[in-house]
């Protein structure tokens, strides 16, 4: 199988922006050509408490959970479930000045989109 275009954000809990200080908490990851979209996080309460000990975890938390859902699609995202798969990615990855941030967006190539989600979020996310 020929390898197919990726592209991926992370996704960043940046708790002051004023200080641009921030956590990755997560990625998402859409390859069009397979009709993927998907988002892989964990929250480092821990981490993210030593740089934020102010911050509320359950809020981050609780606005994290909504990444996936939109990555699924669907009522249950709301107005933006119902919009095809790369303008919900473009959506999720477009520049904010919110605690909840993505990086800028990178590509590459792969034979299997979950397999390339994993691969990322454990070279930049996970401890």
């Amino acid at each position: 199988m020929p390898a197919s275009a990726f592209e991926y954000a992370l996704i960043r809990v940046v708790p002051r922006v004023e200080r641009g200080e921030g956590l990755n908490v997560g990625a998402v990851l859409l390859c069009r050509q397979h009709r993927f979209l998907q988002a892989r996080l964990h929250l480092d309460r821990t981490a993210l408490q030593a740089l934020a000990p102010t911050l509320d975890l359950d809020a981050v938390a609780e606005q994290l959970a909504l990444i996936p859902l939109v990555c699924a699609g669907g009522t249950a995202a709301g107005p933006i479930g119902t919009l095809p798969l790369y303008e919900r990615f473009r959506w999720l990855t477009a520049p904010r000045s919110t605690v909840i941030q993505p990086s800028p967006v990178h590509g590459g190539l792969c034979t299997d989109p979950a397999a390339a989600l994993e691969r990322v979020f454990q070279q930049m996310v996970q401890r």
